[in-house]
């Protein structure tokens, strides 16, 4: 059995906004970087493999909380929002006929215009886990965070979600034969030592 760690990166100005990243590589703002240089990886997940995205919010996020370089798997980049990359989620949904939805209602196979589904991502993200072969931490998206989420609850994109994905937290899944399982609570990011 394989634990895995997911943390989801800092926020950008892009979040702060409402806008859709995608597969934009917003870096993290100001405020996320003072926030997370004071904060670092629980016992033991410190010494746990340390992957991201390799989109630089997710790198950056992994570097300031774990004091190293993380590996990057493109397979944890987020999920592609096609033509909405940059729009407001507020004003697709305001307008008439755009096909958005919120994520409650999408199903495995929604998706956005020239982007991908939450099928597409869980194809894409199978095989990096299958490669996994020891304990790990991935920061990465939320995107990536509600398909490995939804597969380990049973969940289908279809009603209120059975978690909540905060800032901070490691959301702990166990992968064994191929199945995923969740820990029922997160673990959050502690204060470090020698943070100001």
């Amino acid at each position: 059995m394989i634990r895995l760690a997911l943390l989801r990166h800092g926020h950008t100005e892009w979040n702060r906004a409402g806008r859709i990243q995608g597969r934009s590589d917003i870096a993290l703002d100001a405020q996320a970087r003072a926030d997370l240089s004071r904060l670092r990886l629980p016992d033991p997940w410190h010494r746990a493999e340390l992957w991201s995205s390799p989109l630089s919010r997710a790198r950056e996020t992994a570097r300031l909380v774990a004091g190293r370089a993380p590996r990057t798997a493109p397979e944890l980049t987020e999920m592609n929002w096609g033509r909405w990359e940059g729009r407001h989620g507020a004003d697709l949904l305001a307008e008439p006929g755009s096909g958005f939805r919120h994520v409650e209602d999408w199903g495995w196979d929604w998706r956005p215009p020239g982007g991908e589904s939450p099928a597409d991502l869980w194809v894409r993200l199978q095989g990096w886990l299958e490669r996994l072969d020891r304990d790990a931490v991935a920061v990465c998206h939320i995107g990536i965070m509600r398909v490995l989420l939804a597969r380990a609850h049973g969940w289908n994109f279809d009603g209120p979600a059975p978690f909540r994905i905060k800032r901070n937290r490691l959301y702990i899944l166990r992968a064994e034969g191929g199945r995923l399982s969740a820990e029922p609570e997160p673990l959050r990011l502690l204060p470090r030592k020698d943070a100001p």
